[in-house]
């Protein structure tokens, strides 16, 4: 036999009504839910967040299709080199990070050639 819920998961008031109930009303299921949501959802906000901050980064510094910069003006704009989408190796064996559809590839003396993607993801 399945054991019973005897008072509301959000509010803890008593509950009445159907034997599996969980909730004592809509605005306790909907505000229990949306408490576990955002919890879980945390470190991929977050996550995203730097991402976003990255692409608009990359962007900012290619006006057009390509362009160079240094480690330490990606640095100054609040760049983190630890977050990118994906990586693209070529024939050559260089390799390029992908935030989205901006990438850049690490050149000497701390310089980046930057890079816009040309072809459209399907």
């Amino acid at each position: 036999m399945t054991p019973t819920q005897e008072s509301c998961l959000e509010c803890d008031s008593k509950l009445r009504g159907r034997i599996d109930k969980k909730f004592c009303n809509d605005n306790c299921r909907n505000a229990y839910n949306n408490k576990n949501k955002r919890e879980a959802g945390f470190y991929e906000r977050k996550v995203n967040a730097i991402l976003r901050k990255n692409k608009r980064i990359l962007e900012k510094l290619t006006p057009k299709e390509k362009s160079k910069t240094t480690k330490e003006e990606l640095l100054f704009n609040g760049f983190n080199f630890y977050y990118f989408t994906n990586v693209y190796n070529t024939k050559q064996g260089k390799t390029y990070y992908f935030v989205y559809d901006y990438g850049y590839l690490e050149l000497d003396n701390d310089e980046y050639a930057l890079v816009k993607k040309k072809e459209y993801v399907k």
